[in-house]
């Protein structure tokens, strides 16, 4: 069974609203009910293969009835829970597959984006965590570095430009880890959705 990856569909949540009388008291405090069963549900949700190995993202709703059907369960439970007529479900953070689902394996492209998210928005040298960032390479192109994934790091503007053209040893800065080629299987997480969801992290040891 293919898993979607954590995207917008084409559900529309409480329909209807546009027909709520301004007066209505009752109408809108169901409205705003609505609205905020909609984010929950709406929300990601980690999912791991049965072997543990991070797999997917998925919506809340999708991950409630994996769950429902037997096919997965919850590891992390950190949001409540959602009550239906006779029954209340969790909200899960993190479920993990009861089956094993083989995925292929995906080269990825050497990026801004792709090297600011392996570095998780952190200059390599100062350890800053900003939006404000720059590639840097890490000998050179000039002494004959190359535009490779293990000499391209993230740096802040101020580090970038008290770096220069010069080496990490000339400039007397040490970078934080060694540049390396992130996973090539496919698997990817947002920075903004890492950063709001900390229980997630022991489950993805490559970023340990």
């Amino acid at each position: 069974m293919r898993l979607p990856s954590y995207a917008p569909d084409d559900g529309r949540w409480g329909e209807g609203a546009e027909n709520i009388a301004p007066d209505s008291k009752a109408c809108y405090n169901s409205w705003t009910t609505d609205n905020k069963v909609a984010a929950m549900t709406d929300s990601p949700v980690l999912v791991l293969n049965q072997s543990y190995e991070p797999l997917n993202l998925c919506r809340t709703r999708r991950a409630i009835v994996l769950i429902f059907r037997g096919k997965a369960e919850v590891l992390e439970n950190s949001r409540g829970e959602l009550h239906s007529v006779n029954r209340a479900f969790q909200i899960p953070s993190v479920i993990r597959l009861v089956y094993m689902v083989s995925r292929p394996r995906h080269e990825r492209k050497l990026s801004r984006f792709e090297v600011f998210n392996r570095d998780l928005y952190t200059c390599q040298y100062c350890g800053r965590q900003t939006k404000e960032l720059t590639l840097d390479h890490v000998i050179p192109r000039r002494w004959g570095g190359k535009h490779t994934w293990d000499n391209v790091v993230s740096a802040c503007i101020p580090c970038n430009r008290r770096k220069g053209g010069r080496s990490p040893d000339e400039a007397r800065m040490r970078l934080l880890r060694q540049p390396r080629s992130p996973r090539n299987d496919g698997f990817f997480i947002p920075y903004r959705l890492l950063s709001n969801h900390s229980e997630w992290q022991k489950y993805l040891p490559f970023l340990n």
